[in-house]
């Protein structure tokens, strides 16, 4: 893995998961044992037992092995290990950017954008995808065309909860059934993971960033995505939009062509192959302004960015 934080600060690993991961999908036999781990009952069967008492004599090892820092939680001590991965952070210890004009990251993650092409193509590390088989719906698909795809894939050790990433009104949830590949990069260089899996997302109508597609997609182990809000609502930036029980996972967001510009470092990892360590709450762009008014699309005006921005 390569990862980069927003300091410049480079990690290049590979863990036992990792390897594990990688032996799956590239040997013969890995690929034998994936026929049953990605079917939707094993996520189903892991499911049922990480909710149970038992399940909770996990916690503290796992907590020591990737080092999480279980204070700046709500609490300390859990049912299960579900209770514990789903568990909440205190208030304000994910502060929202302040700036109404300012994107905000919808979860902890690391993150990868990757632009959408003329005839719907983008790229998740070195495999395709068009928007339409993401969405499977060729009309909504066609508004996203020249904008942006920012992938944040979550790690078993980040938090599984995740935001809206602006106020606005939000459309009923779209629910598209698949199977459970695990989202490490180990699978999305044999598979097209996004397409295949089962995933879940929502229009968000906003004034200042146009219409984004929020989407979550579940993975191996990962056989329940949760979202508060399953029809149309009045929703708010930084307001909670659901969570992940265990596994990792990813949010996907779809931007239109013309609304945002992409922070700059962001846009410069992806190019470099890196992801990009961000946070819920966390500035990953903002409002595209005007080049002859210097004022955004409702017309506020609003300083324009040095290097931390670049136009699209």
């Amino acid at each position: 893995m390569k990862y980069i934080d927003r300091k410049g600060n480079i990690t290049i690993e590979e863990n036992s998961q990792d390897k594990l991961l990688r032996h799956l999908y590239s040997d013969w036999g890995g690929r034998i044992c994936l026929k049953i781990l990605v079917r939707p009952f094993i996520s189903k069967a892991a499911g049922v037992f990480l909710n149970t008492r038992l399940s909770a004599r996990m916690v503290p090892g796992f907590v020591r092995r990737n080092q999480i820092d279980l204070s700046e939680y709500k609490r300390q001590e859990f049912r299960s290990y579900n209770d514990f991965f789903t568990r909440e952070v205190k208030t304000g210890a994910r502060p929202v950017s302040p700036g109404e004009n300012i994107l905000i990251s919808p979860c902890d993650g690391k993150a990868t954008v990757s632009r959408i092409g003329r005839d719907s193509r983008f790229y998740i590390k070195d495999t395709e995808y068009t928007v339409e088989q993401l969405l499977r719906n060729k009309k909504l698909a066609s508004r996203y065309l020249g904008g942006y795809a920012v992938i944040l894939r979550l790690t078993v050790d980040d938090y599984h909860r995740y935001c809206y990433i602006a106020d606005g009104e939000k459309s009923p949830n779209v629910r598209l059934q698949g199977i459970f590949h695990t989202v490490n990069p180990a699978a999305n260089d044999v598979y097209p993971v996004y397409k295949e899996n089962t995933r879940e997302y929502t229009l968000l109508k906003t004034d200042k960033f146009g219409t984004v597609v929020m989407m979550e997609v579940g993975a191996m182990m990962v056989g329940k995505i949760t979202n508060h809000h399953t029809g149309t609502a009045k929703v708010t930036r930084g307001q909670e939009k659901g969570y992940f029980e265990f596994g990792g996972s990813t949010v996907v967001l779809l931007i239109q062509n013309g609304k945002v510009r992409i922070d700059y470092d962001l846009l410069e990892n992806s190019e470099n192959g890196y992801e990009t360590i961000v946070r819920m709450g966390e500035r990953i762009g903002e409002c595209k302004l005007s080049k002859r008014t210097g004022k955004d699309h409702q017309g506020s005006t609003e300083p324009r960015k040095g290097s931390a921005a670049v136009s699209s």
